[in-house]
């Protein structure tokens, strides 16, 4: 076995439409507990435990940056680097900028490059394959993860092996021959059963130099945009924030088009490709039937989460967030239920999902990039009621955190204690506030929550006003880097 340690890069930056309504652009499938109480990014970060791992590199986008910063401290992980994209540019760009910071101090760390929002049941298995690559990686070959099929699966691209007569315990590395596309369903029962197809599972192990060098011969504006943005890049503290220009320059690109399916062909740059055989239970969640398959079901083969009552019904994934769902006599549907919307499709076609978020997009509707609860880097809110003039929310501030010193223009706000202490400076003047009590912040007045206390405060705020935008906040001093 190795004594080197892996560098986790867990690439965190897409949104995952296809699994609409959960997933919404600021606040996507990864971040979303899909599959038990933790999200698809603890579950990933969860399963590497084990390894001999260096603190581990999240790449995610800026949009959701406090969600995703307060999961990492949840997971209570020693140390994190999260590196933030001014904007998607696809997994390619992701991993080069990881990579090219990961060698900034001179290292050239083995990276274990991995979705974030991908299911694996059988999480031991899977990281006795990761030790079993690593040598291979750390003498200077790409090594990636191919799936061993379990049914003729049409959604996913295939890997092509060459496997020797003596290869039959499928737990040694072999070698990688050509990345295949999506086949159709006759080629699709071939891979499955041939013995040299697996899925591509899309994680990858290999040397920060490695890639470097892949990129740069096969995208130099890629690994050149990456290196400016890198260079630039400004360290808060909290974030590691890529250079917004730089980046944005990169072209858009993912790792398998970029580099892996080139890779093998190109005997110039001297990088053996290789690939370890899992059978780990694996799925991408990348659409509602992929969920189906991967969560447990009943004797009629309903996957369901939530408060869900089924009648005469089979092979349905129904998901309540927020009340009660009945069905009766349904058939291989998928009903899912959140506070802001609903979406009700037969099982066969939620690949289609992307047509609808498409044009609720088109059309404006905020549904598309966030639930009605709305993370904030000092916890969150939930708008539960609103009308003519008026809003209701819950807020919950985590122990410690404060909200930015502001005022409105449009509206006034009355505040109720639910649970917790509440430090409030209004005007001149500064309040603590206990539960049951309450006070009222006048429209033009400055003001600001804050909760000195251990546990999370809790209020209930009423709005009301001519606007109650979110854009109708004048902040004074601004908190955690953030100026929205």
């Amino acid at each position: 076995m190795s004594d080197s340690q892996l560098l986790p890069v867990v690439l965190s930056g897409g949104s995952g439409t296809r699994l609409w309504p959960v997933s919404r652009e600021k606040h996507p499938k990864q971040l979303q507990p899909l599959l038990g109480d933790e999200s698809l990014l603890q579950n990933t970060l969860r399963r590497l435990q084990g390894l001999p791992l260096r603190a581990p590199i999240i790449v995610s986008n800026q949009e959701y940056r406090f969600v995703t910063a307060e999961q990492l401290r949840q997971l209570g992980l020693a140390a994190w680097t999260l590196l933030l994209e001014p904007a998607g540019r696809n997994t390619a760009p992701a991993l080069t900028a990881a990579a090219l910071y990961a060698t900034h101090d001179g290292a050239d760390p083995v990276l274990l490059a991995t979705p974030a929002d991908h299911h694996v049941r059988n999480a031991e298995v899977f990281r006795a394959a990761v030790l079993r690559g690593l040598p291979e990686a750390e003498a200077g070959a790409v090594v990636t993860f191919g799936i061993v099929p379990d049914r003729p699966e049409t959604g996913y691209g295939y890997i092509e092996t060459r496997v020797g007569a003596g290869d039959t315990a499928r737990g040694a590395a072999v070698e990688l021959v050509a990345f295949r596309e999506k086949p159709d369903a006759l080629t699709a029962q071939t891979y499955a059963t041939d013995g040299r197809h697996f899925w591509n599972s899309g994680i990858f192990m290999l040397r920060a130099s490695a890639w470097i060098k892949a990129i740069g011969h096969f995208a130099p504006e890629i690994l050149g945009a990456c290196r400016k943005a890198v260079d630039a890049a400004h360290d808060d503290g909290d974030f590691v924030r890529l250079d917004a220009a730089a980046f944005a320059a990169s072209p858009a690109d993912s790792i398998d088009y970029a580099v892996m399916e080139k890779l093998p062909a190109a005997t110039e740059l001297d990088i053996p490709c290789r690939v370890i055989p899992l059978d780990v239970g694996w799925s991408d969640v990348g659409a509602w039937d992929a969920l189906w398959q991967a969560i447990d079901r009943d004797a009629d083969d309903n996957a369901v989460k939530g408060d869900v009552w089924l009648e005469d019904s089979h092979g349905n994934l129904v998901i309540a967030e927020h009340g009660l769902v009945a069905c009766i006599g349904c058939e291989d549907m998928v009903v899912v239920e959140t506070a802001d919307a609903v979406l009700i499709a037969p099982k066969a076609r939620t690949q289609e999902v992307k047509r609808i978020v498409s044009r609720l997009k088109a059309a404006g509707r905020s549904e598309v990039d966030l639930h009605r609860k709305v993370h904030r880097p000092w916890g969150w809110y939930d708008s539960i009621d609103n009308g003519e003039r008026f809003q209701v929310k819950r807020i919950v501030v985590r122990p410690g955190a404060t909200l930015s010193l502001q005022m409105h223009h449009h509206r006034a706000e009355h505040w109720v204690v639910v649970c917790g202490t509440a430090k409030v400076i209004r005007g001149n003047d500064t309040i603590l506030l206990g539960e049951n009590e309450s006070t009222y912040i006048p429209l033009g007045v400055k003001h600001r929550l804050e909760n000195p206390g251990q546990v999370p405060l809790e209020i209930i705020e009423v709005q009301s006003g001519s606007y109650l935008g979110e854009d109708d906040i004048v902040r004074f001093e601004y908190n955690y880097g953030r100026k929205q």
